[in-house]
């Protein structure tokens, strides 16, 4: 079985939950005899290093089946891949690869539209979509957090998803749903790493039926043996995971001065992650406001250090320092992989009451969980885990292994393998060859007919619309001034116009022949160019109104024509 796995961001290029899943199911599948995943992760052209001249997918630093999809003009407001020739090499990759499976952990920086190009191209293919956030439902980046307070978001709809944009009307809100649905209305099955996860979906509008339960699963950071050190006191607490805004580091500051300002410091805070370039400007000037402060401190009032970023390689170095990991998510935090790497190295967790977490730690079983974004409820929380006497044991004892990247790729191949009762039928159809656009050709268009009068009378219709609208007096237009002779339009136009029948105008009609005498008589008014008077505009219009112009031109630009203006002069 062949699965293209499709990924928001290479986890080499930027660290992520979405993505760092998508490359454990990947190195998973590779371990199977019975699977040959291929990875198709997409870039943005901040990576302008990545970008070739003339490249749409490439290569990606010399490793087997993996891809980079070099994305560009992308319409953030409707997610939508615009470029018309990385949609053909999208397809065309496709056509290449021929994926049995393909499988979407995200569609940021792909676009919703190419779903749709999967189906098309591939009609036999199952398509699998994984949900991380819900982009799909909510506007605002996928939080369902309300922007005027923060509030948690329980559900969508066009007035509330208005209230939170009010420059995008409700239309927008309705006509968004419906892109969004028209091309997951292509997808076999939908997987969720949460359950409660699946009930925001089914509220908004997709069938229950299609949705499978899948856990994200990881690799054992730890090596199996855990880190249980002996220390006297548990009251070292760290954060691991990105610094912006939904992730809830400014909670943890927030709770720190508070304890501070109560007298209560026996205890150290170590801040672990980056990307704090992605949060507001609010809260990255709280965040470098309270760090610059912190280090203005001497050394031995210092509480809170920070670390910067880290590889997953380097979490047992880390881990080891700390005894409470802490996840202070502000928003519906979905699964919540810190957890499960706290659990490899057995450390209990401290976090939010929503979401993932609250799914997933069992309160005061073996974690504590506290009141979302309150600091104050963090600061008790964390005066607690200090003080009482042998809490953090317990706990310890109570942590569960965290789910392995084997049950993880075990649960998604039982979703490969379930049959869609829909792909038998589909049909195969023939992807029609990209035609170049033509160049632009002037070509000569007829003058065009005079229009006929209008019988539309919009005082008479707006009386009858409403007896209490004012009817508008309106003045005639003054008439459209003449096409140019010449004009460019495309391939099509030029063939319509070619087939076009061209209406040939009468031949002037002759003057009677003289007779013989009158012949040998009269003088012919042509034989002397130099005194025969040149024809005028007037008389060429007459016999031949649509070729005036050019026939008068070039009369008077005739021998006879410059001899009449230099006996004029």
């Amino acid at each position: 079985m062949k699965v293209l796995l499709l990924s928001l961001f290479h986890p080499e290029l930027v660290r992520g939950g979405a993505q760092q899943i998508c490359y454990e199911l990947f190195e998973g599948l590779q371990a199977r005899d019975d699977a040959e995943p291929v990875l198709l992760a997409a870039i943005e052209p901040r990576f302008a290093a990545l970008y070739k001249s003339g490249a749409r997918i490439t290569g990606f630093d010399k490793r087997p089946n993996e891809y980079v999809f070099l994305s560009r003009d992308y319409d953030y407001l409707w997610h939508k891949a615009t470029n018309p020739l990385l949609i053909d090499s999208f397809a065309e990759f496709l056509e290449t690869v021929k994926p049995d499976v393909v499988h979407f952990h995200h569609f940021l920086l792909f676009g919703m539209n190419l779903l749709t190009v999967t189906r098309k191209v591939l009609p036999h293919a199952k398509i699998v979509f994984t949900f991380h956030e819900f982009l799909t439902i909510c506007h605002a980046n996928g939080q369902m957090l309300r922007r005027n307070d923060n509030a948690l978001c329980t559900r969508a709809s066009n007035v509330r998803c208005h209230q939170c944009f009010p420059e995008l009307g409700p239309d927008f809100f309705f006509m968004r749903e419906l892109w969004m649905k028209r091309h997951l209305g292509v997808v076999d099955v939908f997987t969720c790493p949460s359950r409660f996860m699946i009930e925001h979906f089914v509220t908004w509008g997709l069938p229950r039926e299609k949705i499978r339960y899948v856990t994200n699963g990881q690799r054992d950071y730890s090596g199996g043996s855990g880190l249980q050190d002996v220390r006297a006191k548990r009251n070292r607490f760290g954060f691991f995971g990105q610094l912006v805004d939904n992730k809830g580091v400014w909670v943890i500051l927030r709770a720190v001065e508070q304890l501070r300002a109560e007298g209560f410091t026996d205890f150290i805070v170590e801040i672990n992650g980056d990307n704090l370039r992605y949060a507001s400007e609010e809260r990255r000037k709280e965040v470098e406001d309270f760090l610059a402060a912190e280090k203005e401190r001497p050394f031995s009032e210092q509480i809170v250090f920070f670390n910067g970023s880290y590889h997953v390689d380097e979490l047992p170095q880390r881990m080891r320092r700390i005894d409470w990991c802490m996840v202070p998510s502000t928003w519906w935090e979905i699964f919540g992989l810190v957890i499960s790497e706290a659990w490899m190295f057995g450390r209990p967790v401290i976090a939010s009451n929503v979401g993932g977490p609250k799914e997933r730690i069992r309160h005061d079983v073996d974690g504590l969980l506290f009141a979302v974004g309150d600091s104050r409820s963090l600061a008790d929380t964390m005066r607690r885990a200090c003080t009482e006497e042998g809490i953090w044991d317990r706990l310890a004892e109570g942590v569960r292994l965290a789910p392995s990247r084997e049950v993880m790729v075990d649960g998604y191949r039982a979703v490969y393998a379930e049959p869609p009762a829909a792909i038998a039928s589909r049909p195969t159809p023939a992807r029609a060859p990209v035609v170049p656009a033509a160049r632009p050709v002037p070509i000569p268009v007829p003058p065009p007919a005079p229009a006929e009068p209008s019988e539309f009378d919009p005082e008479t219709f707006l009386a009858q619309l409403s007896p209490r609208v004012e009817p508008v007096r309106y003045t005639q237009p003054p008439p459209a001034p003449a096409p140019e002779p010449f004009i460019e339009i495309g391939f099509e136009a030029i063939v319509a116009f070619e087939a076009a029948p061209v209406a040939v105008p009468p031949p002037p009609e002759q003057p009677p022949a003289p007779s013989a005498a009158a012949a040998e008589t009269s003088e012919s008014p042509s034989a002397d160019p130099d005194t025969a008077p040149a024809p005028s505009a007037p008389d060429i219009a007459e016999t031949n109104p649509p070729m005036a112009a050019a026939e008068a031109k070039a009369a008077l630009s005739s021998p006879r024509g410059k001899s009449q203006r230099r006996k004029k002069r």
